[in-house]
């Protein structure tokens, strides 16, 4: 277990370990996008029915905050290594479910996981760090991103192999992934054993006020572009004309890029500061879009590659922000972060299926880019120094 002479110092091979299983976990959770316009086609589904399928799957990270804080006074590591299994097993299975009832009973299977993984996980990431919460939060970035972009290739390679119901042959990875997380992370704890005490829910809501009010509007206006970019990217391109590999190699190019920039945003940040890191994001990833959205053919993955090291650099940024708002309950900051982040970016994606139903993607896409380019000014509400 953690002790205090550890808490100042980067514990690589701990940290590493379990940002592998967030590398496993989130490759699961890349299937659903790529799948997305199969079960449009074979569901006679809505642009705004296959959107409320992302919701459903996000609907449960309401509860994070609540997760998180008990994570602050128990040691809940448990939740982080049963996530690999049963996200896998879940999310495996939608490619034999029977209509869209079963899509959505996975589907929250899948979200209350995910929703538990994701509020212990980076906490216990952000302990084993020690003082370089930056680099801690890259790696721990680095790896969800890694397995995001495995996600998308994996699952249409799969599906081109053995079709549709091939998805439950992915099943064992994430048992396995889980088996490993048991036996290496038994001995961590997952909350901070420090100098620190908890505070109280109601004075950590007070400490993290100033930073997360603004923060939780910066992560409203750049959901529309995450939704746009991560969850109707394939459906884009395949109304585009492009096949369904392709469409889903797209995503992977996207989500690779975002390796590089998860890792080296958190790092930079620790030197040049998050709101310098936060705004330059912001205002290019928009750009950029629209630079993708008059593109065609093969140059479109050169522009994919940089837009999403730009888009995806933020992750670890904003992340350590949180935690640094009230080290003292760290569990509890990034589960409501992630809690509320996951709710707004649930509402964003419907928001944006049902413009995608009335004036098409591309246009969706275009105010999406425009929101995101509005929102540039909260990062300057953003109170206290910029590192």
């Amino acid at each position: 277990m953690s002790t205090n002479s550890d808490n100042s110092r980067f514990q690589t091979r701990d940290v590493i370990t379990l940002s592998g299983g967030h590398a496993v976990h989130d490759t699961y959770s890349g299937f659903l996008p790529p799948l997305l316009p199969i079960f449009i086609q074979t569901l006679s589904l809505s642009k705004t029915e296959a959107s409320l399928l992302m919701v459903v799957r996000q609907a449960p990270s309401v509860f994070q905050p609540i997760i998180g804080h008990q994570a602050d006074r128990l040691n809940l590591r448990s939740l982080v290594i049963l996530g690999p299994a049963i996200t896998g097993i879940a999310m495996s299975l939608l490619g034999i479910a029977h209509g869209y009832l079963s899509l959505v009973a996975l589907l929250l299977i899948t979200g209350f996981s995910s929703a538990a993984f994701h509020a212990v996980g980076p906490a216990m990431a952000g302990t084993l760090s020690g003082s370089n919460l930056g680099r801690g939060m890259g790696i721990w970035m680095l790896c969800g991103e890694l397995g995001r972009t495995l996600g998308p290739i994996l699952i249409v390679s799969v599906i081109g192999l053995w079709g549709i119901a091939g998805t439950t042959y992915l099943i064992p990875a994430g048992i396995v992934a889980s088996l490993i997380l048991l036996l290496r992370m038994r001995s961590v704890a997952s909350r901070v054993i420090s100098a620190y005490k908890a505070l109280t829910w109601q004075a950590a809501l007070k400490r993290m006020a100033p930073v997360m009010i603004p923060l939780s509007g910066i992560v409203f206006v750049r959901a529309f572009m995450m939704a746009s970019l991560t969850a109707f990217l394939p459906t884009f391109l395949t109304e585009e004309g492009a096949s369904l590999w392709l469409s889903g190699a797209s995503l992977s190019v996207l989500e690779g890029a975002g390796i590089g920039g998860a890792l080296i945003g958190g790092w930079v940040s620790d030197r040049w500061g998050r709101k310098q890191i936060l705004g330059f994001s912001m205002i290019a990833t928009p750009l950029l879009l629209f630079v993708f959205l008059e593109t065609q053919g093969w140059a479109l993955f050169p522009i994919l590659i940089i837009l999403g090291f730009v888009a995806l650099s933020t992750g670890p940024v904003v992340m350590a922000m949180v935690q640094e708002s009230c080290p003292e309950n760290r569990a509890f900051a990034n589960g409501l972060y992630m809690g509320a982040g996951f709710a707004l970016r649930g509402v964003a994606m419907l928001l944006l299926g049902m413009m995608a139903d009335v004036y098409g993607l591309r246009r969706a896409f275009e105010i999406s880019a425009i929101l995101m380019l509005l929102g540039v000014v909260l990062v300057f509400r953003i109170p206290g120094k910029s590192t």
